[in-house]
């Protein structure tokens, strides 16, 4: 006879099991697991699709810019003295040569006189000299020196008129004048600065571009800009490629120039450009939803005959909105872009819009 001990363990075991059995998911056993769905014979997906179509693609790089004048420059005196005339208009367009600015010079007008008599006295001396030479009433060197007097007295000459053409600021070029600096009656000495001048019948764009599109640029491409406030487009051509990279921005300096027509545009104004890098014929374009990142690479969803297939792609440009396929997808094929991430191989779609 079996012990009341060995009874009361079996009895436990058997309690045990029971509660084990009761307790385990129905879902382990054999015929309440569920099949994996097959994406070919799941419902239709309702998805969004684009029929892709060769076009012709311009790659632009957008920026800012400066406008510049072509040509500008500080009027300085180079000596010292008072100002007697300031024949220019603030803001007025002057001629070159246009006289600018006439500083005092009546001492260096006495002086060129004084020098001038003086010449004459030595021209008439060394014409009696010579005719004595040729007599042979005086030696070589008495010529000689008063040769030598004639050639120092004209050197003089030069340098003084040099120094009175000084005194005479003109415009190094056509442009318009800035404003004044100084009054008629003012004390000038170098450097100091008494208007500035610009050509602005032609104007000078400075504008950068990120230093992978270096290979991609050169000199003659054209440049299209606006203004804030000015409606039309203007477009001007690259002239001047700075040949070294900026080390803190990775950029490119350009330097173009256009006509200002009108004199609309002023320098130092701030414009928006784009730059044309290159135009595409044939590119193939498709929304950027439509592309399905994965570890190497990316794809897309062709649609063929109701299923969704995989295709990887190679990609080009980018726009906002639209990436360009530059290997992997053709003219007129089909692609989901609205749902494309609920999609899976070969599962069954269903079009409800082709967006174009």
């Amino acid at each position: 006879m079996m012990k009341p001990k060995g009874i009361l363990t079996i009895l436990i075991a058997i309690v045990i099991i029971g509660a084990i059995i009761y307790l385990k998911p129905t879902s382990q056993f054999p015929g309440d697991q569920k099949p994996k769905g097959d994406p070919s014979k799941m419902p239709a997906l309702p998805v969004t699709a684009y029929v892709c179509k060769a076009e012709t693609l311009s790659q632009t790089i957008e920026s800012s810019g400066s406008l510049l004048a072509f040509q500008e420059v500080d009027i300085v005196s180079e000596v010292s003295g008072k100002v007697v005339r300031i024949p220019f208009g603030e803001g007025s367009f002057v001629a070159k040569n246009d006289l600018l600015v006439k500083i005092y010079d009546t001492d260096l007008q006495i002086q060129l006189q004084k020098l001038k008599i003086q010449k004459e006295l030595i021209e008439k001396n060394e014409i009696r000299q010579k005719q004595l030479l040729h007599i042979n009433a005086i030696s070589q060197q008495e010529y000689d020196d008063i040769k030598n007097q004639l050639n120092t007295i004209d050197t003089d000459i030069e340098a003084l008129k040099n120094k009175i053409e000084k005194t005479e600021i003109r415009a190094p070029f056509s442009g318009v004048m800035g404003l004044k600096d100084i009054n008629e009656g003012s004390y000038v000495i170098p450097s100091m600065s008494i208007s500035r001048l610009q050509a602005i019948d032609q104007l000078k764009i400075d504008f950068s571009i990120p230093e992978k599109y270096k290979s991609q640029i050169s000199n003659g491409m054209q440049v299209d800009f606006f203004q804030e406030g000015v409606k039309d487009t203007r477009s001007g051509v690259v002239y001047a490629i700075d040949p070294m990279i900026d080390a803190t921005t990775r950029t490119i300096h350009l330097r173009a120039k256009f006509t200002n027509t009108q004199t609309r545009f002023f320098p130092g104004s701030f414009v928006k450009i784009r730059l044309k890098l290159q135009e595409i014929p044939d590119a193939i374009m498709i929304p950027t939803e439509a592309v399905v990142p994965q570890l190497k690479g990316q794809k897309v969803f062709l649609i063929k005959q109701g299923k969704a297939v995989p295709q990887n792609v190679e990609l080009g440009i980018r726009s906002d909105a639209r990436v360009q396929i530059s290997k992997g997808l053709q003219a007129s094929d089909t692609i989901v872009t609205l749902g494309v991430m609920q999609v899976k191989p070969k599962a069954s779609v269903k079009i409800i819009q082709i967006n174009k």
